[in-house]
C-alpha cells in the first residue's frame, strides 16, 4: 500500500513533468496572457537609415555632417596631451589658443612662460622640425595629433623671437649646422648616427 508521503511525490513529479512539457491547463493560459510583441526590423526606414544604421538620404547626411572634432595636442614638457575640442573650420593659430586656454585652465604643471598663441609654433610631432602655417584649415591637416612648443628664443635670451627667419625649427636647425666645426671625423660620426 503505498504511503501518503510517496503518493505527494508522484503527485508532484507528475505535475511538474506537465507543466515542463506544456501539458498543463494553467500554463497555456499564462502563454497567451504573456505573448511576445512582434519587432520591425526595419523600424528606422522611413527616417532615412537602414537597418543596418547607415544613413541614406542625402538631407540626412547633410545634417549628420562632422561640426567638431577632438584634438589632442601635447605641449612640450608636458606629461601629457591636452584635448581639445574644436570645430573643423577652425585654423591652426586657434587650435594654438585653444591649446594653451585649456592647458591653463587645467591648472597643468609645468606652468607656461607665456600664454600668447603668437610665442608658439604647431607641430605634427616632436620630432618634426617644420612648423604649422598658421592660416592652415585643421579638416586639411589630416591628423588628430599635435606637438606645440615655444618658438625659439634669441641669441641674447629675451624671450621670443619676432623676425619671421627663426620662427621655424628647421631653419634654426640649418643655422645651427652651418655653424658647427666641420671637422672630417665629426661628419663620419654624424653619418654613424
Amino acid at each position: 500500500m503505498p504511503s501518503p508521503r510517496n503518493h505527494r511525490k508522484g503527485k508532484v513529479l507528475s505535475e511538474k513533468s506537465l507543466s515542463f512539457h506544456g501539458q498543463n491547463s494553467e500554463s497555456n493560459n499564462t502563454s497567451e496572457l504573456l505573448r511576445r510583441p512582434r519587432t520591425v526590423p526595419d523600424l528606422l526606414s522611413s527616417s532615412g537609415r537602414t537597418s543596418s544604421g547607415t544613413v541614406t538620404s542625402p538631407e540626412l547626411k547633410e545634417r549628420l555632417k562632422l561640426t567638431k572634432i577632438l584634438l589632442n595636442v601635447t605641449i612640450q614638457r608636458s606629461v601629457c596631451p591636452v584635448q581639445v575640442l574644436i570645430s573643423l573650420e577652425s585654423s591652426v593659430g586657434d587650435l594654438i589658443a585653444s591649446a594653451l586656454r585649456q592647458y591653463v585652465k587645467e591648472g597643468r604643471r609645468p606652468v607656461l612662460n607665456s600664454v600668447d598663441p603668437a610665442d608658439y609654433d604647431l607641430h605634427y610631432s616632436q620630432f618634426s622640425l617644420e612648423s604649422l602655417d598658421r592660416e592652415e584649415k585643421l579638416m586639411k591637416l589630416g591628423s588628430r595629433n599635435f606637438f606645440l612648443c615655444p618658438k625659439t628664443s634669441n641669441s641674447d635670451g629675451t624671450g621670443a623671437s619676432s623676425s619671421p627667419s627663426s620662427s621655424s625649427c628647421a631653419k634654426e636647425a640649418d643655422k645651427a649646422n652651418a655653424t658647427k666645426i666641420s671637422l672630417p671625423w665629426l661628419k663620419f660620426m654624424d653619418f654613424m648616427l
